[in-house]
């Protein structure tokens, strides 16, 4: 196992009618920030919900953060942070608005130019005041960002991310039933979402670390069982209990303390996305299983593993592996999330678009051990036909 240090101060509050508990997690006499995405949290009173539990703190909304949330959006709500002496940003919805909060909290407090904390690496060095406090009410499970210090927005036509230890939230409350309107689409990308990030700090190589796998494989088993349940049964609340936990614990820094990760199929999908509008979980859709055909011997002893322990095949190693991916990419089709690119009208020419954007940002030397090249990144591409 290599050395990690781990350290997670959010505090979770799960299960049902827990928004009522606000009045005890800000101080009172604080002014909050609400932020939301569309019409969906005041359609159905989750924004209403959450002023009265606030009672009589002094509340300002924030509303129209976009999916892939854009930095021109972000820098709108930075100027009220500013202008209204905001306290305290409360974000509710999924992960675009969850790591727009993130963002704001720390261009709100950064004396620089705010497109600076995206830089590579720039954000987690800068030494800040203070940076606001962030509380998050999830209502879409899938890119754990309620428990973790990560971000991604969009900026100039391309999706950057970024990090601070200032950015973890301070509490989040996941209560299931928030989700349960959600639309199908939405829900089955949160699966797809969660099951990538567990893939991409499992299947890398081994590095003797039994109890990080078996929560893994434990995550990645639960989502296989639930995933169709929880998008053919919105109001059951045990499936959509289960998937908004392994979501959280999908990247909270638990299952990847200590291992070797690879998350070449988030940049390379983090183009498609940028570049066609393809959801970010339909981009690892596509992205994954193709990976998997190019780098199967890269990966092998942890594929086989993988292929054992989740999808509990057990024939010849080489059979084992490729009946492992297929599964994957049945896994993601049966969910309704495509796995080739032409599905999304993208055609081989574009390829070239893709590989001159990873070029641009600097995506050439990718994987868990610095080895996915442009050229790998290009059959992988081609292997997505």
């Amino acid at each position: 196992m290599l050395n990690f240090d781990y350290h997670n101060p959010t505090h979770i509050l799960f299960g049902k009618n827990r928004i009522a508990e606000l009045d005890l997690l800000i101080e009172p006499g604080v002014k909050v920030l609400i932020l939301y995405g569309g019409r969906s949290a005041k359609k159905h009173g989750t924004i209403a919900i959450v002023k009265a539990a606030l009672g009589s703190r002094t509340t300002i909304e924030f509303s129209g953060i976009e999916p892939n949330p854009s930095y021109k959006t972000l820098i709108k709500a930075v100027e009220v942070v500013k202008t209204k002496n905001i306290d305290f940003l409360l974000a509710i919805g999924g992960g675009s608005v969850m790591d727009g909060t993130k963002f704001v909290a720390l261009a709100a407090n950064y004396e620089g130019e705010a497109s600076d904390l995206l830089k590579p690496g720039f954000a987690r060095k800068v030494q800040f005041n203070k940076v606001h406090p962030i509380g998050t009410i999830a209502t879409l499970p899938a890119t754990g960002s309620e428990m973790n210090p990560y971000g991604v927005i969009s900026f100039n036509n391309a999706k950057y991310s970024f990090t601070h230890k200032a950015s973890y939230p301070k509490f989040s409350i996941l209560d299931p039933t928030l989700s349960f309107s959600l639309p199908k689409k939405q829900v089955a990308n949160g699966v797809v979402d969660a099951f990538v990030h567990v893939i991409e700090q499992y299947v890398t190589y081994p590095v003797n670390s039994p109890f990080q796998d078996r929560t893994a494989e434990g995550l990645l088993k639960t989502l296989i069982e639930i995933g169709k349940k929880t998008i053919e049964q919105p109001n059951n609340y045990e499936a959509r209990s289960s998937l908004m936990w392994c979501a959280t614990n999908a990247l909270n820094g638990l299952i990847g303390a200590g291992v070797p990760q690879d998350w070449s199929t988030h940049m390379i999908g983090h183009e498609l996305t940028a570049l066609f509008g393809i959801d970010h979980a339909q981009s690892l859709a596509i992205v994954l299983p193709s990976l998997w055909e190019v780098r199967k011997d890269k990966k092998r002893v942890k594929l086989l593993q993988y292929a054992r322990r989740v999808w509990d095949i057990q024939m010849d190693d080489d059979k084992a592996i490729n009946l492992a991916i297929q599964n994957t990419r049945n896994f993601f089709e049966d969910l309704g999330l495509k796995t080739q690119l032409s599905a999304y009208g993208i055609k081989r020419e574009d390829i070239s678009k893709v590989l001159n954007a990873l070029k641009a940002n600097g995506m050439t030397k990718l994987s868990e051990s610095n080895d996915l090249t442009i050229e790998v990144s290009k059959k992988i591409l081609e292997k997505a036909f």
